[in-house]
């Protein structure tokens, strides 16, 4: 078992001292140090933007010497990787918050790829391939059929064949980066338990997460960057929620949900007897006859398990889905067709999706051009962009969101979680909607961003927007929302104000217990 002197002193698996990142005009990381012990889960944090990332491509090879000062030791021998192959050797694996399985492609394939057992006849060796494949599956604790196609899985177990994939490669240092972002709650559990019987068998793990509570559950030592810089090492024991966010940021934050007066105004939205097909199973529906509405001014939260049915239900508003549709929409009470997105942006929707990365951005173009997507008409003369005004407008949303870009020409794949998540926000305001939905609009994004866009909220509210919100985060949900809708398998089981909500009614709600009467 790995002591506290172990991680504070001896026995390190891994150590990174005086390591600087220069990219143009920008320097990521200024003279940062970071260490781990053998058999121990380090939780690394920090506001998107504050190097977390650069730190590990630096250690898995991403970042080859010497495009790094400084100096990498693992096991107590100075290395100098090349390439990510060379960080395999030794042991590195990194299990990215985007997955990088092959979808088609079953469970063992998936694992062995590129690495496959072959036979006499220099075949590959199926049998022997699925065999070793759950020798693997069955010493993690994973109950998953090899021959199982990847992406008939759910995201839960997908993430435990990255797990085991790493693994298979003599793994003795494991980068975890947000490894929960998708996860439900007892998926997580899972995941922990993994976690914990790889400590027992002494692999090292560096845990990367904005969700706080679990950095406090399963990490025996805490590092801080900040501004590309290391703040600090801690055990996890002398740390509280308050003093590590004040580590995070640079600054006290005493209210992670900031305060507001709440002006509702007349109704916004109103969804009646609605339902969405099943895409795959034909007679079955994944939203069924649901109704609610949501007023000028006030934020509508909802709440539900993945799979509920949320995403689907608010995709289908805006119009993603209008053959497999069914029920009415109005608009400041007037009834609108909605057969496509296009329909739904000039009624005055906007959309911010679950996954920015692919619905929200187009990621190879810059700042500017992503701003103003979903209004060029707005910007526009005669059919043509006029730069001045589309210039304009995209700098007072920089300003406005305090967007962290040195230009509007920067690519957006560049900014971090939350600056991209600000842009997708700016798309929207940019269009000037009267109802915005939000699905998930915190998912990957530091505590620091997270108030800003709360903040965000509060504005827009006050300017008499309507905001739909979805979010899996319950606290989030209570803090931010005015009124609470909870969804389970397709339907509404229950709806509650502001004063009556608690995380437990939710979660009975959420888990289908239909509660009897809704709030007034």
């Amino acid at each position: 078992m790995v002591t506290e002197a172990d991680m504070e002193t001896g026995n390190q698996a891994l150590e990174m001292k005086g390591i600087v990142k220069k990219f143009p005009g920008v320097v990521a990381l200024k003279n940062v140090t970071f260490s781990a012990a053998k058999g121990e889960v380090h939780g690394l944090v920090g506001e998107n933007g504050a190097g977390k990332s650069t730190l590990m491509k630096v250690l898995s090879g991403v970042h080859p010497f010497p495009s790094y000062e400084g100096e990498l030791v693992i096991k107590g021998k100075s290395v100098k990787f090349s390439g990510t192959k060379e960080a395999e050797n030794v042991g590195i694996a990194i299990i990215h918050q985007e997955l990088n399985l092959i979808p088609e492609l079953t469970v063992s394939q998936n694992i062995f790829l590129g690495r496959e057992p072959v036979n006499a006849m220099r075949f590959i060796d199926q049998k022997k391939m699925n065999d070793e494949a759950k020798k693997l599956l069955d010493s993690l604790k994973i109950n998953i059929p090899t021959t199982t196609i990847i992406k008939d899985l759910g995201v839960g177990k997908q993430q435990m064949v990255e797990i085991a994939k790493a693994l298979s490669k003599s793994t003795d240092i494991l980068v975890l980066d947000e490894p929960t972002s998708a996860l439900t709650e007892k998926e997580v559990e899972a995941l922990f338990d993994i976690i914990r019987d790889l400590k027992k068998r002494g692999v090292t793990m560096i845990y990367i997460s904005h969700k706080l509570e679990e950095v406090f559950e399963i990490c025996d030592r805490i590092t801080v960057l900040r501004d590309g810089e290391t703040v600090g090492s801690h055990m996890t024991k002398d740390l509280n929620r308050d003093k590590l966010v004040s580590l995070m940021v640079g600054r006290e934050m005493t209210n992670l949900y900031p305060e507001r007066s709440i002006e509702i105004g007349e109704e916004a939205i109103r969804v009646e007897n609605f339902s969405v097909k099943h895409p795959f199973l034909p007679g079955e529906k994944i939203v069924n006859n649901v109704n609610f509405s949501a007023r000028k001014g006030e934020i509508l939260g909802f709440a539900g398990l993945m799979g509920s049915g949320r995403s689907e239900l608010v995709t289908a508003i805006f119009g993603a889905f209008p053959s497999d549709t069914a029920g009415a929409v109005y608009v400041e009470g007037k009834k609108i067709a909605i057969k496509s997105p296009q329909n739904a942006i000039k009624d005055g929707i906007g959309l911010v999706t679950e996954d920015r990365k692919r619905f929200g951005l187009v990621l190879i173009m810059n700042v500017r051009e992503n701003t103003t997507l979903a209004s060029l008409e707005k910007v526009s003369t005669m059919q043509y962009v006029n730069a001045k005004r589309e210039k304009a407008v995209v700098q007072e949303y920089i300003k406005e969101l305090n967007i962290k870009t040195s230009s509007q020409s920067v690519v957006v794949n560049t900014l971090s979680g939350g600056n991209q998540q600000k842009v997708v926000i700016s798309k929207w305001l940019a269009n000037k909607p009267k109802i915005l939905i939000l699905d998930e609009p915190t998912r990957g994004v530091d505590v620091g961003a997270r108030f800003e866009i709360y903040q965000i909220m509060n504005q827009l509210v006050a300017k008499g927007v309507c905001i739909i919100m979805i979010s899996s985060d319950l606290p989030e949900v209570l803090g931010v929302s005015d009124r609470i809708v909870v969804m389970h398998e397709g339907e509404i089981t229950g709806e509650f104000s502001r004063a009556e909500a608690t995380q437990e009614k939710l979660m009975a709600c959420a888990t289908g217990q239909k509660r009897e009467a809704k709030a007034g």
